[in-house]
Parts: structure tokens; C-alpha cells; sequence
């Protein structure tokens, strides 16, 4: 993944309000574009948290004062530098090539001079845990070379993420045992076992004060430590005061963010945050939910910023429609609950998905509860794709429509037919519906959903739309992919135009 120099101080600001302490903002010696980012950081206020540089111990046989990179680190305008330095045989032999006095003076000398140019220096100790396995004494003994230059913090790291809990807690043990006296305990995990979340906790567990991680846990390989899923752990189930209550809220919305920054899809399975973290499906769920919702939920969801579902598919029960129905301000009686059942079975039987479509699934309560009116009446619909032999692409839509018993013919060009037609039927109804232009389409998603028929398979379309403040989900099926995208299109733009308490009472 890659950033901007500009996008990423728009993150760092972002973490800033979160409440986070320190920001690692990258290696000023390492590239042009970290070099316009810290030129960047250096003209910012920050309310809270302080920019860290990040850098290398110094080369061998170079003395620190003259080391390009660390002269670097000391000419930066960040309070905070991290220093990575060896701690592993392995890496001292085959990789920088020194032996292993040589590699604590390395360690002490780097330290020392850049808390004598006015740094608060946090020591990542790399390869901490295997080096640890390999040689114990050796890997303290590293620890200590820091401290004892200056370092106000020590950082054992889990580089290669292999490291599993019970030994990192045996090893975090001996460690705070050794130096946690004298100087302050990190611990920074990767997650190529599954444990780097699990591996943070356990170091905290220890005696560890000082957490390094990443949002959403992207990182090199499988990702590093997950600070979205560490905070919520330490501060709502360990009982450690991370952020206030109005920041832990905020950590959905900042984990989203990121990932739409990214143009990533937000992991929807992601603990905490994720859009199922909350979400009930079977009938026996949503009965205890409704009851109580501490039967089926381990916290409230608004402690972090998320929100429950109550999602509907061929395993809902009446509990879940009537949920549902409330919410929206719906009045029904039990046929209608029945009916809704029936008819989400007989949908679903055919390619439908309501999980994933919120929106398409109350406009059909609202249907059924005879509480629906149609945004326009169709008269037709027809897409022509051109593609000239100069190699471009043309796609031009017209649709007919009927609304408030005038006729509208509209055509639109797009850069595809959903986007054609969604232009079009803009512009035939904008003028009566001014909030259109608030609702944007922001992921389109098709499945086949019978591979072994090929291009005369069943196609299922889902499109996610949002308004700025909400988001809500559409779902099209058909054979032709295009009629799929104009019923999910549909869908999204009458939803998007109810009225807004009946798009917030989906959580």
C-alpha cells in the first residue's frame, strides 16, 4: 500500500485526535517522500501526541556523530527518535557482519548521541525473542546497553511474528525482571502466527507499558500488532485508561477511515469495529438480543464507535422483523411478519443476500407492510456500449420514467452502464429530490452465483451507498448483469431518500 506525503498527514492527525501518544511517521533518511512528509509534520500543531523519527543504529566502523542517518535523526524537528539496533546472533553473523561488543557499542554510542542532541530515544530491540532463545544474556545485555546510554524506553520486538504467548509472557517476564526497574518496557509484535494481538496483551500482562502497533494492523507480511483490537481490550476488559470515553468511541470511524484512505474495504469480520462485530442472524440470537443484549454481545457496541445489526436472511426470526419493523416506526401485525419471513426465504432460495443489503431489506418490510411508495414508475431502460477501434470505450444510457404523472426521458454517458444509468436517473429526478446529490455509491460488488453455467449464470450484484453520515447496502439478481446493477441501483437511491431516523433505526 502507499501514501502520500499529504494523506499521511491527514492519518497522523487523525491518530492525534484518537488519543494516540506517539507517532511513528517513517525514516526521514530513507527517501524523498518521507523527507516532504517530515518537512510537512515539522510545520503542524498536534494537540496530543508526539512524532517520532524512525532510524537504524549506527554503521559499523562509522562513528555516531558521523552518520549520515543518525545526523539526520538529530538535525529532525521531532522530539522522539526510535532507534532499531541487533539483537540476534544470526543477524550479527550473516547480515551486518559484526561481532558482538562491536554490536553493543553500536547500540550504546547511537543512543547516547542522540539524547545528547536533545532526543528522547525509544530502543527497538529487533529479533528480540528469537535472539532471547538463542542466547538470553546476550539479548539483555543489548536492552541495558540502551538504558544505560540515555534510552527512555526499551522495546523487545517479535520481528519475524513467530513467537507464541506462553513464551513471549516467560521471556517479558525475565525482561521486566532484568531492567523494568530502571527504565520503561515496550512490546512490538507482528502477526504471522495469529498472535500479535494476543502477544501484546501478554506483554502488557508482564509489566510492558508502552504498545507499538499499527491501525488495522497493516504491516510487512501478515501485518503487525492490530492497535484497533489492542485498546478496547486494555482499557475495556484489562481496566488500563488509554483514551477517554469520547476518543475510544471514535476508533470505528478512525479505523474506517484509514481503510477507505487505502481504498480498501473495511474487514467487515474485524473484532470491535467490523460491521458483523455486532450483527445477529439467527432467531435465537435476536430473541436474546432484544431481551437482553448482554446474551449474545460481550459490550456495548457504542463504547467503541460501532453499532448492532440485526440482520435478516432465511434463518431470521419473527424477533428480527419486528426489530426491524419498530425501528423504522412500522406498525405490524403477525401475517405481516409472515409474510416477510416467506417472502426473505423465497428471495434468498434465488440468489438474494439481506445481510449484506440493509437497504433493499426495508424497503421490502416497508412493501409488505403497505408502508411503500415507489420513488417513479419505469417505462423502459436501455444501455448501448460502444467500443470504437481507436480503443475507447463509450457507454450511453436513456431511461423512461413516470413521477408525479409527468413523463422523463433522460441520457446520460458514463465511464460504464451502472454509472450511465445512475447519471441519467439523476437527472430525471434531482430537481424533485434535491438529497440525491448527498448520496454517493461508494463499493460495487458482483458474484456469480452459478459458475458452471458461465456468462448465462445468475449474477448478484450488491452496491454500498452513503450519504456522508450513513452507510447502507442494495442488492440487484438477475441473469443480466446490467439489470442486476439497475435493481440494486434502484434500491440504494429509494432507500437513501427515506426519511433519515428510518436509515439510522437500522442499528
Amino acid at each position: 500500500m502507499s501514501l502520500s506525503a499529504d494523506e499521511k498527514l491527514r492519518v497522523a492527525h487523525r491518530l492525534d485526535a484518537l488519543g494516540i501518544d506517539l507517532i511513528e511517521a517513517g525514516f526521514p533518511a530513507s527517501n524523498p517522500k518521507e523527507q516532504e512528509l517530515f518537512a510537512l509534520l515539522g510545520r503542524e500543531t498536534f494537540g496530543h501526541a508526539d512524532i517520532a523519527a524512525f532510524g537504524m543504529t549506527r554503521r559499523r566502523d562509522v562513528a555516531a556523530d558521523a552518520d549520515p542517518a543518525l545526523r539526520v535523526l538529530a538535525d529532525s524537528f521531532t522530539p522522539v527518535c526510535t532507534l532499531v539496533g541487533k539483537t540476534w546472533g544470526l543477524h550479527l553473523d550473516k547480515v551486518v557482519r559484526v561481532d558482538r561488543d562491536e554490536n553493543l557499542r553500536m547500540i550504546a554510542e547511537s543512543v547516547a548521541f542522540l539524547v545528547g542532541q536533545g532526543k528522547r530515544v525509544v530502543y527497538d530491540a529487533e529479533h528480540f525473542f528469537d535472539g532471547y532463545a538463542d542466547d538470553a544474556d546476550y539479548a539483555l545485555r543489548c536492552l541495558r546497553a540502551a538504558l544505560e546510554a540515555g534510552a527512555e524506553t526499551v522495546v523487545p520486538c517479535d520481528t519475524n511474528g513467530g513467537t507464541l504467548p506462553d513464551r513471549l509472557r516467560a521471556t517479558m517476564d525475565a525482561v521486566v525482571a532484568a531492567v523494568g526497574a530502571e527504565v520503561r518496557v515496550g512490546i512490538h509484535c507482528h502477526d504471522d502466527a495469529g498472535c500479535g494481538v494476543a502477544n501484546s496483551l501478554a506483554g502488557v500482562a508482564a509489566g510492558a507499558t508502552h504498545v507499538q502497533g499499527t491501525i488495522n494492523g497493516y504491516g510487512e507480511r501478515c501485518g503487525n500488532a492490530n492497535l484497533v483490537t489492542i485498546v478496547p481490550n486494555l482499557q475495556l476488559k484489562l481496566g488500563h485508561t488509554c483514551l477517554t470515553q469520547e476518543q475510544l468511541a471514535e476508533l470505528t470511524d478512525a479505523s474506517h477511515f484509514l481503510d477507505e484512505l487505502l481504498n480498501f474495504t473495511p474487514n467487515p469480520d474485524a473484532p470491535y469495529v467490523g460491521r458483523n462485530a455486532f450483527a445477529h442472524k439467527g432467531g435465537m440470537h435476536v430473541a436474546g438480543v432484544n431481551e437482553d443484549p448482554a446474551t449474545f454481545e460481550h459490550l456495548d457496541p457504542d463504547l467503541v464507535g460501532n453499532r448492532r445489526e440485526l440482520l435478516v436472511s432465511e434463518l431470521s426470526g419473527r424477533g428480527t422483523v419486528r426489530a426491524r419493523a419498530d425501528a423504522a416506526g412500522l406498525s405490524v401485525d403477525d401475517a405481516t411478519v409472515s409474510r416477510v419471513i416467506e417472502r426473505v426465504k423465497e428471495l434468498e432460495h434465488t440468489g438474494y443476500h439481506f445481510e449484506a443489503a440493509d437497504g433493499s431489506f426495508d424497503l421490502l418490510l416497508r412493501k409488505e407492510a403497505g408502508a411503500y411508495e415507489p420513488l417513479f414508475r419505469l417505462e423502459s431502460w436501455r444501455v448501448i456500449v460502444e467500443k470504437r477501434a481507436d480503443g475507447r470505450v463509450e457507454t450511453e444510457a436513456t431511461i423512461k420514467i413516470w413521477l408525479d404523472g409527468e413523463r422523463y426521458v433522460r441520457t446520460a454517458e458514463g465511464n460504464g452502464p451502472v454509472h450511465a444509468l445512475d447519471r441519467a436517473l439523476r437527472a430525471a429526478i434531482a430537481e424533485i429530490h434535491p438529497h440525491l446529490k448527498d448520496i454517493e455509491l461508494v463499493n460495487f460488488k458482483v458474484r456469480i452465483l452459478d459458475e458452471r453455467k458461465g456468462t448465462g449464470a445468475i449474477t448478484r450484484v450488491l452496491l454500498d451507498s452513503s450519504d456522508g453520515g450513513d452507510v447502507w447496502g442494495s442488492i440487484g439478481v438477475s441473469e443480466n448483469i446490467i439489470e442486476a446493477s439497475w435493481e440494486a441501483l434502484v434500491d440504494s437511491l429509494e432507500f437513501g431518500l427515506q426519511p433519515a431516523p428510518d436509515r439510522a433505526a437500522r442499528s
